[in-house]
């Protein structure tokens, strides 16, 4: 069997799987509810500063850095990934070499960024398993989590090696026609340069190997894992929330049940012949939430950078933002299959609210945004968490005493106080009498 040949079975496999979970992603999808998406000169704007130049994240002058280190160097090693595809299905070596000068730039990057994302992964390794940093821990942060991060940085670093490999014993093999330049595994191959020809080939045809069959794997398990925000997080920073922070939206069926009330007649004008079927207020499980919000959820990198900027967790609250993101990826895994099997009417007995998120954790959100300006990745927690208190209170009248007293006020007082208004301007009697 040709290499060939063996590049593409791996290849198709590959496409595959992918294939398969990106329509079931799909299927999930579907499940949710519209999300209007305007204003795409702005949103490419903020795609390239946030998601391309790391501005969010540069906030951390350390970490940050680091961070985006690593994402600007799998941005050039994809250039080589995608070389090596070519090379891998019609058998030609380095195929864009007639880049010439470009091609040195491209592949100089490449080498360099290896390296430097390979000790980077060793220090975020390191800060995982032994710094303890407090924003990796709490109740949402199951040992699978875990354990899912350390795995993929190990996988990202035996990426890095293999390539270094891989270019390491291609200049050995082709010392004076090799194409590119590669200023860190020319350093390299000095350490190995008395190995036999037949193992120079060997090692880098293993390291070859190694590495593209690691890309296809790690393409595959992305989706199955926190880190499915590889794929997501771009897109969400473009169709991020575009509003000014705290704003919230009105809801479009409170808002036609308001013109209603104003004019009666429009019921009839718009119903028709036709019953329409009565929407639910505010979200009580996943077929309440936006599209937006599920892909909030899958873009999610678990950071923790929202539950540590929160002041109700500070303040020992039983809310976290991030729990809320993680919990509505999983109350989706768990649901969506029967709702595809058997529709909208399927039910499991139990739902996103109470059973996932507590009307504790929902209350003690005091709005201020803090969570969505320090996100990464520019998830808007906020707009869930009110929507999931809108269905408490117009749904189950299940706000708090204190908010219900106000509602009862405002319903017939026409004012949040316990006086009538009739007593409303009481105050004003003896007013200019004691200016006088």
């Amino acid at each position: 069997m040709t290499k060939e040949l063996m590049f593409l079975i791996a290849i198709l496999l590959t496409i595959g799987v992918f294939s398969y979970t990106t329509f079931r992603v799909f299927q999930y999808f579907k499940l949710t509810k519209p999300y209007p998406v305007k204003n795409w000169g702005k949103r490419f704007l903020l795609m390239f500063k946030v998601a391309f130049l790391q501005s969010k994240i540069l906030r951390y002058p350390f970490i940050g850095f680091l961070h985006a280190l690593v994402f600007w160097g799998f941005i050039v090693i994809l250039i080589a990934s995608i070389e090596m595809i070519i090379d891998g299905l019609f058998g030609t070596e380095r195929v864009l070499g007639f880049l010439g000068y470009w091609y040195n730039m491209i592949t100089a990057s490449g080498d360099v960024s290896a390296l430097i994302i390979a000790l980077i992964i060793i220090i975020f390794l390191f800060r995982r398993l032994f710094h303890m940093v407090k924003r990796f821990a709490g109740i949402e942060m199951l040992k699978k989590s875990k354990m899912d991060a350390n795995i993929a940085l190990l996988i990202i670093f035996l990426l890095m090696i293999s390539l270094l490999g891989m270019n390491t014993f291609y200049i050995l093999g082709e010392p004076h026609e090799y194409k590119g330049y590669f200023p860190i595994s020319v350093i390299l191959a000095g350490f190995f340069h008395s190995l036999p020809e037949g193992q120079v080939h060997l090692w880098h045809e293993i390291n070859w190997w190694v590495h593209i069959i690691w890309i296809f794997i790690f393409a595959n398990i992305l989706p199955y894992s926190k880190h499915f925000h590889v794929y997501m997080s771009i897109p969400n920073v473009f169709l991020s929330r575009l509003d000014v922070p705290g704003h919230l939206q009105n809801m479009d069926n409170v808002t036609k049940e308001v013109k209603i009330m104003m004019n009666p007649d429009q019921a009839f004008s718009e119903q028709g012949d036709t019953a329409e079927e009565v929407e639910r207020f505010g979200v009580l499980d996943i077929e309440d939430v936006t599209w937006k919000n599920y892909l909030d959820s899958l873009a999610c990198t678990e950071c923790g950078r929202c539950t540590a900027a929160c002041p109700a967790a500070l303040t020992g609250k039983k809310l976290s933002p991030r729990k809320i993101m993680i919990n509505l990826r999983a109350r989706m895994k768990e649901k969506a299959g029967g709702l595809i099997k058997t529709g909208k009417e399927y039910s499991d007995d139990r739902s996103f609210i109470r059973d996932y998120i507590s009307e504790e954790e929902l209350w003690a959100c005091t709005t201020c945004n803090a969570c969505a300006k320090e996100c990464p990745v520019n998830i808007n927690h906020p707009t869930l968490i009110v929507d999931m208190r809108r269905y408490l209170v117009m749904e189950e009248a299940a706000a708090p005493v204190g908010l219900n007293v106000m509602f009862t006020n405002i319903e017939n007082n026409g004012a949040p106080w316990q006086f009538p208004p009739e007593d409303r301007m009481l105050w004003t009697e003896n007013l200019f009498m004691n200016i006088s």
